[in-house]
């Protein structure tokens, strides 16, 4: 995703017991760590001693974590896993042979206690070869903003004008659950007999189409 700045280079290898214990992790959890997760590398710290912005007061550090894989499709669980038990934002670089995808969910402690972690879901850019280039971190003011810029680079819907984080990844759950129902809309129209319903079911569709093309703007 970015060009690290060598300041912030770590490279140390977490075992998979001490994230199994800082998560309260199952057993079902466990199995999928073994059989899916080759090793986990905590491979950079984006902090205001190494990265020179100051904290925030929910962002005072970033961590990159690098999660080498056995296999290229994996259970999500392992990395709410890892968010669970590490109280910081994350940002993942999952690898797999020569290939790489970033993943992260966006990452913020709950209003009613300030002990736990609000998580949305996870976003992730495309596989992409590990030899690509990458821009260097965005200029920005704190490690709020550098966090907030840095999911915005996975969220699949552009932020519009002045809105902040939270409200474009409210408007893009909007938007998916608006696709969800359009699609099940679709399927009930391609099976409907009955011209009326199929008027109907049409004139819904329609509405719902203008709906999410104003959620998209």
């Amino acid at each position: 995703m970015f060009v690290y700045p060598k300041p912030a280079l770590l490279g140390r290898i977490v075992p998979k017991a001490k994230i199994y214990q800082f998560a309260s992790a199952n057993a079902a959890t466990k199995e999928l760590f073994v059989n899916q997760v080759d090793s986990i590398v905590w491979q950079y710290k984006l902090a205001p001693e190494t990265i020179n912005l100051p904290a925030t007061d929910f962002v005072t550090e970033i961590e990159i974590f690098d999660i080498h894989l056995k296999m290229k499709e994996f259970d999500n669980t392992v990395l709410d896993c890892i968010d669970k038990g590490i109280a910081f934002p994350l940002i993942f670089q999952c690898h797999f042979q020569h290939q790489t995808k970033i993943m992260a969910c966006y990452k913020r402690p709950s209003e009613s206690d300030s002990e736990k972690w609000v998580t949305s879901e996870y976003f992730s850019t495309p596989w992409f070869d590990n030899n690509n280039s990458h821009p260097p971190l965005p200029m920005v003011l704190d490690l709020g903003a550098l966090y907030a810029q840095m999911i915005r680079q996975l969220i699949p819907l552009a932020a519009r004008e002045g809105e902040n984080i939270k409200q474009q990844l409210e408007r893009n759950t909007q938007l998916q659950a608006k696709q969800k129902e359009q699609q099940k809309l679709q399927q009930r129209l391609n099976s409907e007999r009955q011209f009326n319903r199929k008027v109907e079911l049409n004139r819904q569709l329609n509405q719902l189409k203008i709906t999410i093309d104003a959620l998209l703007i």
